[in-house]
């Protein structure tokens, strides 16, 4: 096993040593099922020959695993051939799902004899057998053997994933769920493991579309469920701190994180251009430089300067009335990032999480929800991510009239976007959007880093550049006295747009402003501005560390306040192609200091945002409240009356 900087290759030979091993588990093995139930079967159904083996026996000490269960044979091999409904001849698919499998469990064996060699394992399992294995150490070594039978489980589930995920289609597969994973050793857990895939593909892979499916539900079920155990198990350190290259399939094993194929998604909305996108000045102008960002992230380190600098968004909440430009905005965002990525040759995923993703099936809900943000966290692409009328999909935590669907996607976003686990490389970013951003969970919201006040037009010049924009070039009515676009020269109105930040819009944010400033007068020092941030915060309890966080993540975003040249982007070798070094060192030299004014319109633009969400919220409150007092009285007024 070779080493390279901090991964260390998995020789082809190391992996191919174990094929006649593989081939003989997917050929016929006996299992006896511990944990789950298999499905009722004649008992002629058992092979020839393998009853007559001598099944394996676990190295544990004083481990008790005789069942009462009848053992069966598990053919996965003819399982497989016999999904097409009993051609004689093995097609391309079943031939890929054999060859997955093989190689899959192959790369498994491989991962899990180098974890013995690291942790010392296979001198104990070789006295173990010679009966020499002292009593002090059967502990460490039971525990050693439930590490090395998870780290080969995972592998497994995430090598058979990956290889196979060139072959999926748009079919799906509900499976119940896995019991039977057994972690007494590698060899007993493969077996458990395959002899439930024997049963879910018995059950379920009637075609070879279904086929594919089952075998990837499998393994998604499998590396989650294997995932959470190891969370308590100890002894995993030397499988969770090392990362190993499989150079033949591009494969990359990195503890108990899944691998993922560097696919992107074929896009087939209509791409907007800039000055297609009339008005919202500042929401046009960040995504703009947010799509330029992406792009410079460096899939070699897996790491985005900008991320290291602290200038990046990782998510944002564009939020406005119907009608001024949300899905406009998206549109461009993914057209400018499609574009870039096409030129670079990088891989662009963008996927949305919308309304059709919540489920009635209890769970269901919350596994789209995972799968929508693993597909675009994947390191191996640049990914965009958005969930449109969040308000709707995501819901308020206490709120009756949310579903169960709502709540659980809830969870999942917000450990996503904020939780401890979360991890910004800068390859992706999610954008939540919606007409009534107050219905939004307060904690959910808060986890967008950035704000994007999606307004619309707003001015006559506004007005005319759209009206011109719509009607298109097929009419007669003339321009007039107007300079078309020019109101959206971007630099121009951005800037305008920040200055009229430097006071509050909201009133209730601008008592506050008021008050302070008269109390202490400019706030040109951290103390000053610390002070206005408590009186916001004594305004709206809502105010919060998060809300800090945020506030200065947006600054450091106005430092890098310059836009990557579109030469860049255009010639990939000038920026995109250079080594994450030499990129930190270019963005470096452009980065902007940090200013007061530059920190009081930060303030006054996210305290605004909240202050607007918190009075919307209240008025709708007070709105519902005096509608079912209106109620209650025509109804009293009404059962008088009939009373009478």
């Amino acid at each position: 096993m070779s080493v390279s900087g901090d991964q260390m290759e998995l020789r082809e030979e190391e992996i191919v040593a174990h094929y006649d091993a593989a081939v003989a588990m997917l050929e016929g093995f006996d299992h006896t099922p511990r944990i789950a139930k298999g499905a009722e079967r004649p008992q002629a159904e058992r092979s020839s020959g393998i009853g007559t083996r001598r099944r394996f026996r676990s190295t544990t000490p004083g481990l008790v695993t005789r069942s009462t269960a009848r053992p069966e044979g598990v053919h996965l091999l003819e399982r497989i051939e016999a999904s097409d409904g009993g051609d004689a001849l093995v097609s391309p698919v079943q031939a890929t799902v054999m060859r997955s499998l093989r190689r899959a469990i192959s790369i498994a064996l491989a991962v899990g004899e180098a974890y013995s060699e690291a942790t010392g394992l296979t001198a104990l399992k070789k006295e173990n057998l010679e009966g020499r294995i002292a009593s002090a150490q059967s502990a460490e070594f039971s525990e050693l053997l439930q590490a090395e039978a998870l780290a080969v489980l995972y592998t497994f589930g995430n090598a058979t994933a990956f290889l196979l995920a060139s072959s999926a289609s748009e079919v799906t597969v509900e499976l119940g769920g896995i019991d039977e994973v057994l972690t007494d050793n590698a060899q007993l857990a493969l077996h458990g493991v395959l002899w439930e895939l024997d049963q879910d593909l018995e059950k379920f892979a009637d075609t070879e579309a279904r086929l594919v499916a089952v075998v990837l539900a499998f393994c998604e079920m499998l590396m989650e469920k294997v995932g959470l155990r190891a969370q308590t198990a100890p002894r995993l350190g030397a499988f969770t701190g090392a990362s190993w290259r499989v150079e033949a399939d591009d494969f990359t094993i990195q503890g108990f994180t899944p691998a993922r194929k560097a696919r992107g998604s074929a896009l087939t909305m209509q791409f907007k251009k800039p000055n297609e996108v009339v008005g919202n000045h500042i929401a046009k102008y960040q995504a703009m430089k947010l799509s330029k960002m992406l792009m410079a992230y460096d899939f070699e380190r897996k790491l985005n300067p900008f991320a290291e600098m602290g200038g990046f968004i990782f998510t944002f909440m564009g939020d406005g009335a119907p009608g001024t430009g949300k899905t406009t905005l998206i549109q461009m965002m993914a057209g400018l990032i499609s574009e870039y990525c096409t030129n670079a040759g990088y891989p662009f995923r963008y996927q949305n999480f919308g309304i059709d993703n919540i489920d009635s099936y209890q769970g269901k809900s919350g596994q789209n929800a995972k799968a929508f943000i693993d597909n675009v966290l994947d390191p191996n692409v640049i990914g965009f991510g958005t969930v449109d009328d969040i308000d709707q999909i995501a819901g308020k935590r206490g709120d009756r009239q949310s579903s169960a669907g709502q709540q659980e996607v809830t969870a999942v976003l917000m450990e996503a976007f904020a939780g401890a686990n979360t991890v910004v490389r800068g390859n992706c970013t999610f954008g939540m959007f919606s007409n009534y951003p107050e219905n939004v969970d307060d904690a959910l919201r808060q986890r967008a880093g950035a704000r994007f006040l999606v307004d619309g037009p707003q001015t006559r010049e506004d007005y005319i550049d759209i009206l011109a924009l719509l009607l298109g070039r097929k009419h007669e009515v003339p321009l007039g006295d107007h300079d078309l676009y020019a109101a959206q020269e971007i630099r121009r109105a951005v800037a305008r747009s920040f200055e009229a930040h430097s006071r509050p819009q909201e009133e209730g944010l601008r008592e506050v402003w008021e008050r302070v400033e008269g109390r202490i007068g400019r706030l040109d020092t951290i103390a000053k501005l610390g002070t206005y941030l408590k009186a916001i915060q004594e305004a709206d309890a809502r105010f919060t560390g998060r809300a800090i966080k945020n506030i200065t993540d947006a600054v450091k975003v106005r430092a890098m306040d310059f836009e990557l040249p579109d030469e860049w982007m255009e010639e990939p070798e000038r920026f995109l192609f250079k080594s994450y070094d030499e990129k930190l060192g270019m963005l470096e030299e452009m980065r902007q200091p940090i200013t007061d004014e530059m920190v009081i319109q930060e303030i006054n633009r996210y305290a605004d945002s909240e202050f607007r969400y918190a009075d919307k919220s209240d008025e709708a409150a007070i709105e519902a409240m005096v509608r079912d007092f209106g109620r209650q009285e025509e109804a009293r007024r009404r059962y008088a009356e009939r009373k009478g």
